[in-house]
């Protein structure tokens, strides 16, 4: 559910959402989540002083009290 909603917003932001892809890797009290975007659009899902990222990690937030999981959000470029 979490990924899925990553994966939609980030695709709202970037110019190229076609080179958007998620990568999930879960342990047992954390989630880590890997935005794959375009080269040209990693800035933009950063954004200036990283506010774009972490607008993605409050929203986020609010699922670890439904779930339980705490979740970290990566940006890296496409290879």
């Amino acid at each position: 559910m979490v990924a899925e909603f990553v994966a939609g917003y980030a695709r709202l932001i970037v110019s190229h959402p076609e080179d958007v892809t998620i990568n999930v890797q879960q342990s047992e009290d954390f989630a880590e989540i890997t935005i794959y975007a375009n080269q040209a659009d990693v800035g933009k899902l950063i954004g200036k002083e990283g506010k774009m990222i972490g607008a993605i990690k409050t929203v986020i937030s609010g699922c670890k009290a439904k779930d339980g999981l705490s979740y970290r959000i990566n940006v890296e470029p496409k290879k």
